[in-house]
């Protein structure tokens, strides 16, 4: 298989209010929107993509015509906490405050309008019992 590309599409009941989150939020661009579907392409990063769509839609098979729920989206980010200063500047809900995790992430959680768990992370070195379980080529520094 040759992936060509890969993202996330979060279903929801408004496609205009979620969009609307993500490109004030966290830097996101319209690059297609039908009004059900709504293709967003991040402004910093070539490769990152996120899709909102109606969750009534009638392309969505019927067992999965619901809104989502326990989804955690990652951001892997240059400067979290500018990112973090920002989002308690614009009331967002924070769930998980400013922190430095032993395993190898500086992060915090919000939350999207519905819901949708939002972890926005810089890597940091781990600690040394973190360290070992990371594959060679794949230790953050």
């Amino acid at each position: 298989m040759q992936l060509r590309s890969f993202y996330t599409v979060l279903c929801t009941d408004d496609v205009a209010g979620t969009a609307a989150f993500w490109e004030r939020h966290f830097g996101f661009k319209r690059v297609f929107d039908s009004g059900w579907y709504v293709h967003l392409a991040s402004e910093a990063s070539a490769t990152a993509h996120l899709a909102v769509v109606d969750h009534r839609h009638e392309t969505i098979p019927a067992p999965f015509r619901k809104t989502a729920a326990g989804l955690l989206v990652n951001f892997e980010v240059e400067d979290v906490d500018v990112l973090y200063a920002k989002a308690e500047a614009e009331g967002l809900k924070i769930h998980l405050t400013l922190r430095d995790e032993p395993w190898g992430q500086r992060h915090f959680i919000t939350e999207d309008p519905n819901g949708i768990a939002i972890d926005v992370i810089k890597p940091i070195p781990p600690s040394a019992e973190f360290a070992k379980q990371y594959a060679p080529d794949s230790l953050p520094r």
